[in-house]
């Protein structure tokens, strides 16, 4: 079964390493896991990459702290006030309810225009602009790419290394999404996480996971729910959660 997983990967045309995503082992490449060019004589290298990315979680660990002695300096030095730090932290807070609004645009559009769904799929930064939306994020000219949930794959995303997020139509990344642990499980156990989140994935369905880099982000056009044949893009806003664009 391996030889001949091997072969129909060799016959596919390789993909972007943007658009090449992880299977439900973590890795990148066709469903078997093995797009990344190792050799297939062992065990060894996975292992390497376990003890790779568990080293780069321990050198996590001290950042908290770093932070806090951070902002307790520049109180001290009056750079700035704790009101002031108070305010800021209130005004993310009472953002939170926006979060995901330009996406829940986009994805009602292209549930109610089928045309407009497949110019997205295709080039997500160039379909958003139709709607005068900037996909890509201000701090970077990131590439937008947009999977669509089937009833044979499911998708999701992270970003196993920090937190890249499309942040231009989803808002703030929520806390979760940048903890340790969700980075690590995307990897190490998805469908596990999935089903902690809820969302129960059914063991014939593709785990598809896409891990997020510095030039490229990843949304999720989620099912349209049956039953809403017929409704407006306002309504179809109601249904859409910031969470079902990350797919989880």
């Amino acid at each position: 079964r391996q030889e001949a997983a091997r072969r129909a990967s060799a016959e596919e045309p390789r993909q972007p390493d943007c658009k090449r995503p992880r299977g439900a082992d973590g890795h990148e490449g066709d469903e078997h896991g093995h797009g990344h060019g190792h050799a297939h004589g062992g065990d060894a290298p996975h292992e390497q990459r376990a003890e790779v990315e568990q080293r780069a979680v321990d050198a996590e660990l001290p950042c908290p702290a770093i932070a806090k002695a951070l902002v307790d300096v520049l109180v001290g030095k009056g750079v700035l006030s704790a009101e002031e730090l108070r305010a800021a932290i209130e005004k993310v807070d009472m953002a939170d309810l926006q979060r995901g609004a330009v996406g829940r645009r986009v994805v009602a559009r292209a549930w109610v225009d089928e045309g407009f769904k497949q110019r997205l799929l295709q080039d997500g930064n160039a379909a958003c602009a139709e709607l005068g939306i900037q996909a890509a994020n201000a701090t970077a000219a990131t590439r937008l790419v947009v999977y669509e949930q089937t009833p044979k794959e499911h998708h999701f995303i992270v970003c196993t290394l920090c937190s890249c997020y499309p942040l231009s139509l989803l808002g703030l990344s929520p806390d979760w999404y940048k903890s340790r642990e969700y980075r690590s499980r995307a990897v190490r156990e998805p469908r596990q996480l999935l089903a902690d989140f809820g969302t129960v994935v059914l063991a014939d369905r593709r785990v598809v996971v896409h891990d997020s880099t510095a030039d490229c982000r990843y949304m999720i056009l989620p099912r349209r729910p049956s039953g809403t044949d017929g409704w407006t893009e306002a309504q179809l806003l109601e249904l859409i959660t910031r969470d079902s664009m990350i797919g989880v």
